[in-house]
This record gives C-alpha cells, structure tokens and sequence, in this order.
C-alpha cells in the first residue's frame, strides 16, 4: 500500500485566531476550506467535540461505499465510532478491500458485481483503503465519536448547526494534510449564533 501525501495545514480565520464566536441559545459554524491558491477543497472533515459532551445521536446518512468504475464512491466517507459499513461491488471486475491503519486492519476477500460484504469500526480514526487488485484504487473512512461532523462539498464548505454552548474543541481532517493523523485540533469557545471561518490547506506540489 502506498504512504499518504500529507500537506500542512493552516488557520486562518474572518476574524481573530482561535475565536469562534457564536449567538445565545445554540451555535452554528459555516467553514471554507481553500488550498494556497485559493481553490476549494472538498473532502475535508470538520468536527465538533463540545467540552460538555453531546447527547445528540450520531447520524450520517448511509453507511454505503461502493466500488463503482474502479474507484470507492464516495472517496470519503464519515461513519459513526461502533457502526458497520457495506461495500456494495458496481463493477464488472471482482474487488478485495483491505486497511493497514491502525483504526481498523482488516481485508475483505475477493467477491463480484452486485455482491456486498460489510466492516464494522468500533475504534474512532482515519482508515485508509485500498483494493488487493486495482493498486489505484483509494478510499478514506473517518470513524468519529461526535455527532457534530461534516465534510466539505466541491465548493470548500460545510455547515454545522445546532452546537450546544460553550468551550469545544474543533478538529479539522484531510488524508492529505500534513499533520500527525492527518488532523489539526483548535479550541475554542462557542457562544451562540453563526459564524464563518476560512481555513488554508497548504498542498504538496506534484
């Protein structure tokens, strides 16, 4: 399996570094992720650790990759700490998915079109994936122990709402940043309201 290319990670914000303001009753935080250049980054996973914890539930959609046209679909996929995930094969070759990271080592054997095998990620962490048979192939699963996490869409942006009040730490991760684990971690203090922060992801040049 081929090492990850790990760029830096660098805050910025609207305002001032490391505040994050917010308004009264619940907080809200709408993030743009850009490269050097100013170019949207997708992909990116934005997550919301509340120093009091969170007693909302942890929902994030199917908890479906496919292989589809020799590639996992999505590339990136956020699924809950102790939740399983299927891997649906689309194609008309035979897939064998594996993982090396220390979150979740596993390998999925060899299975055709329209079958399904399942993994289940019970450790919160990155996971890396990769398929015995088509060396290109590369997918990422964040296994996260918050229910205040999304990612970035093609335009750079996510939005988190309905935040409790309060410190928290806020966790930004991308399988290419260069940081330890792919993530950089800031704290902070949520108060209420929305706010918006730009966030630059320094790329490694090809």
């Amino acid at each position: 399996m081929r090492n990850l290319i790990i760029p830096t990670l660098i805050f910025t914000s609207c305002a001032a570094l490391g505040s994050i303001a917010f308004g009264a009753s619940s907080s809200s935080l709408s993030v743009a992720v850009r490269d050097e250049r100013g170019v949207p980054v997708s992909e990116a996973v934005v997550m919301v650790y509340p120093a009091g914890g969170a007693s909302k539930p942890m929902r994030f959609g199917p908890n479906v990759m496919a292989q589809r046209n020799l590639e996992f679909a999505p590339g990136t996929l956020i699924a809950a700490k102790g939740s399983s995930v299927s891997f649906p094969n689309f194609d008309r070759v035979r897939h064998s998915i594996y993982s090396f990271s220390k979150a979740a080592r596993f390998e999925i054997n060899l299975y055709g079109k329209d079958q399904t095998r399942a993994q289940s990620f019970p450790i919160a962490g990155s996971v890396a994936l990769g398929c015995n048979i088509h060396d290109n192939m590369r997918g990422y699963i964040k296994v996260v122990d918050t229910p205040f996490a999304a990612k970035t869409d093609r335009n750079g942006l996510v939005n988190l709402s309905d935040l409790p009040n309060g410190a928290a730490t806020v966790k930004i991760w991308h399988p290419q940043a260069r940081m330890a684990g792919n993530e950089v971690t800031y704290k902070t203090a949520l108060t209420g309201g929305t706010n918006d922060r730009r966030f630059a992801l320094a790329l490694r040049t090809k």
